[in-house]
């Protein structure tokens, strides 16, 4: 069974689960594994890794900033699976590859897949991959080499559209909690949980993690409340820039963070 679904399948009917995102090569282009390897001993349920991109649009300036170092650095898609393939019996959590179709198709897309296989991830969130071209090419090559393609769906996402994805894809539905980059927020507002508890009276097969602007206790309460748990990317990648790449201490700092 891909690692994603037995992890939703054996959760705990009160479990709530926490992901993290980092973008692989910052801040040294040399500590992806290590990162990883302490994120799993820490207790985090599953990791996405970012595939550093020139133009990442949907992100804001921090993991911008970050991508913009992973490839000063020298990270490349290329170099990620090698780090990957390195540690692929060390790590037994899911581990997602998040990054835009552009290096993807420039790496192959069925290469891309089979090196997922062979490195021991489980699935790809692809931000910018229109649903047709998922539903054409890129499921089919997924589903051969069993991994699992997430879907993002925002506010703005018609019922009908959501439900098209919940009916297409496996895993989970990453929620995006706005329409806007990714960042840090304070709080979600009214507005915001409105939409939540919208899509939770939708009754979907695909469990759901909400993401973008989790970054204290209130908002992680609220992604906690109306979904599976909660992703945390920019507010970790601050931290663990600041930890110049000690994730034990970004760790802390961020279950403090998420304390207050």
């Amino acid at each position: 069974m891909n690692k994603i679904n037995q992890l939703f399948a054996e959760r705990p009917r009160d479990k709530k689960f926490l992901s993290l995102y980092f973008c692989a090569g910052c801040p040294t282009l040399d500590g992806t594994a290590d990162v990883i390897k302490t994120l799993e001993r820490r207790g985090i349920d599953f990791i996405e890794v970012g595939i550093p991109f020139s133009d990442p649009l949907a992100d804001g300036p921090v993991i911008q900033s970050a991508a913009t170092q992973a490839l000063k650095n020298g990270m490349s898609l290329r170099l990620l699976f090698k780090q990957l393939r390195a540690i692929r019996h060390e790590v037994h959590i899911p581990l997602i590859l998040m990054g835009y179709l552009n290096p993807i198709l420039h790496y192959g897309l069925e290469a891309f897949f089979k090196s997922c296989a062979e490195c021991g991830v489980s699935g790809a969130i692809i931000p910018d991959l229109p649903f047709d071209d998922y539903m054409q090419t890129v499921k089919p090559l997924a589903d051969q080499y069993g991994l699992r393609v997430i879907m993002l769906i925002t506010p703005e996402t018609s019922a009908d559209r959501i439900r098209l994805i919940d009916a297409s894809t496996d895993g989970f539905i990453y929620m995006v909690s706005s329409a806007a980059i990714t960042g840090a927020q304070k709080s979600f507002d009214e507005q915001k949980q409105e939409y939540f508890r919208r899509i939770d009276a939708m009754q979907l097969r695909n469990p759901r993690m909400i993401g973008f602007g989790i970054s204290n206790r209130q908002t992680l309460q609220a992604a906690n409340a109306n979904a599976a748990g909660a992703i945390i990317g920019s507010k970790f990648v601050t931290l663990l820039n600041e930890a110049e790449g000690d994730a034990d201490a970004a760790l802390d700092r961020l279950f403090e963070d998420l304390r207050k």
